[in-house]
């Protein structure tokens, strides 16, 4: 509800900007001309995702994953690792930070294992394995348009080197770090059975059509829409009492909406000015790590999705804008508010009952931002 407020205010204050001229209104048709397409996807691929796990189709594939881990548990841990990477890059950070979180913990628990490690997992994964592809975060949908439009593996041929760093440096930390709990065995046992077969059958069909449409150049918010539009279909038939109001992320799309209108008037305004007396130009490596540092610190600050619109202003390449992405993506580890799938991640931790003080939080951040940022980038300058 807070984001929902603070959505409703910016968009009151985007429109006394529009009134007053700050912000011309061609500029402000521009602006809902670029987003609606972005918002329409995060709306369908929202609706899929909590619809699938409605189904209890990722507590399927985690307790799947439990079998496959023959009782080991760094075995059981690096198998989520390959979940949460795999829900990140094809369905967004959101699905993994908010929906898998859930399954994890659970199922660190079904069978007698520390769930932090498997919490910590998910939510740093899913800002920084959301690297690679346009659908992985909508900072990268911002980015996608603003190269032109480019297709989803031209963006992954830019990205994966820093991608890959950003993923790998979160996992070694997290293994160094929880090394006794990960290094133990567990009892593996045996998977209740779906709820309802035909919705589990339907919701893994549309995921698995999903992933090779959401990278094969189509617009993505068509696929994400067919699929959402599929499920819908499935829900009324068997379980029509699921489809409700709060499927849709409202609360996002209107802070979403405010932001990018607000952002768009501080252009207006000389924003780009004063951020390129911060984070300089050239595209040569220390250029880079300053962006990236500039862009991850401003995401810390305030949030990633304002930053990434701040700093998309004087990223002038496609070197410079994935430069930006890895600061907003990648360092947005250390405030509770600098993402908010970390947010909501938080609150299905306190509802399952795991404790994780922001204090703890904050400085295991500490560790791990700067030097996936740095690492990341350096990935970057080594391969553009």
């Amino acid at each position: 509800m807070k984001s929902a407020i603070l959505g409703a205010v910016l968009l009151v204050l985007g429109g006394v900007l529009v009134a007053t001229g700050v912000l011309p209104v061609p500029d402000a048709v521009a602006v809902a001309d670029r987003v609606w397409p972005i918002l329409l996807f995060v709306i369908a691929i929202t609706v899929v995702t909590e619809l699938a796990a409605e189904a209890e189709l990722f507590r399927l594939v985690a307790e799947r994953a439990a079998r496959w881990g023959l009782g080991r548990s760094w075995l059981l841990w690096l198998l989520v690792v390959l979940i949460a990477v795999l829900c990140t890059v094809f369905l967004s950070l959101d699905t993994t930070a908010v929906l898998l979180t859930p399954v994890v913990v659970l199922l660190a628990r079904h069978v007698g294992l520390p769930p932090l490690p498997f919490a910590l997992t998910t939510v740093w994964l899913a800002n920084t394995a959301s690297l690679l592809l346009p659908v992985s975060n909508l900072t990268n949908l911002r980015a996608q348009h603003a190269l032109g439009g480019i297709s989803p593996l031209t963006v992954a041929v830019l990205l994966w080197a820093p991608a890959v760093v950003a993923i790998l440096v979160p996992v070694l930390v997290l293994l160094v770090v929880y090394r006794r709990q990960l290094f133990t065995r567990y009892e593996p046992d045996a998977s209740a059975p779906a709820a309802d077969r035909v919705l589990v059958v339907a919701s893994g069909v549309v995921v698995a059509v999903l992933l090779p449409a959401l990278v094969s150049g189509i617009p993505v918010w068509i696929p994400a829409l067919a699929g959402a539009l599929v499920l819908v279909g499935f829900f009324a038939v068997r379980r029509r009492s699921v489809l409700r109001f709060g499927l849709v992320p409202w609360q996002l799309v209107l802070l979403a909406s405010g932001l990018f209108l607000v952002i768009e008037a501080a252009h207006s305004l000389g924003l780009p000015a004063l951020l390129t007396a911060l984070a300089g130009r050239g595209e040569d490596p220390l250029s880079l790590l300053r962006l990236a540092g500039s862009a991850a610190a401003g995401a810390n600050v305030v949030n990633n999705l304002p930053a990434y619109l701040a700093f998309e202003s004087i990223a002038d390449s496609p070197v410079r804008i994935a430069a930006v992405l890895i600061g907003v993506n990648a360092g947005c580890l250390i405030t509770p508010w600098a993402s908010l799938a970390t947010l909501l991640w938080h609150d299905r931790l306190a509802a399952l009952e795991v404790e994780l003080s922001w204090r703890k939080y904050i400085g295991l951040g500490l560790i791990v931002a700067p030097l996936t940022v740095a690492l990341a980038t350096l990935a970057l300058a080594l391969t553009a």
